[in-house]
């Protein structure tokens, strides 16, 4: 019971920070990372990848249908955000002596994590 409710607990909080990411761009749109991209040499049509990742799976990751196959979405999506928009972050210490981008490898770790155990009891399905 304990193992589920952290897992559920792990859902929740992964998916809906990532989902909030998600409306920000449903709102203000996506225009720039078609311009990181394009300069990065890929399509620009992948910006509309940002909405699998931070729309689609966060739902899936939150409400426990298929949460393995929502939170790999979730960990690749935070790969292509650090590689285009913090790559020149991803050993920097911010003057507090943190690291510059924790947030992001903290949405990505747990996506990881949650991806290899899985979501619990408390899900729709428990895949």
């Amino acid at each position: 019971m304990n193992e589920d409710t952290g897992k559920l607990i792990l859902r929740l909080t992964l998916g809906i920070l990532i989902l909030l990411h998600g409306i920000s761009k449903l709102m203000n749109g996506i225009d720039g990372i078609g311009g990181m991209l394009t300069a990065s040499g890929l399509p620009e049509f992948f910006k509309y990848g940002v909405y699998v990742g931070e729309i689609v799976a966060p739902l899936l990751v939150i409400v426990g249908f298929h949460t393995r196959i929502g939170a790999w979405l979730i960990a690749v999506n935070m790969l292509f955000a650090i590689g285009l928009a913090h790559w020149h972050e991803v050993l920097a210490i911010t003057p507090n002596g943190v690291l510059a981008i924790e947030k992001q490898y903290m949405f990505m770790f747990t996506a990881i994590a949650l991806a290899l155990i899985g979501s619990g009891r408390f899900a729709l399905n428990r895949k």
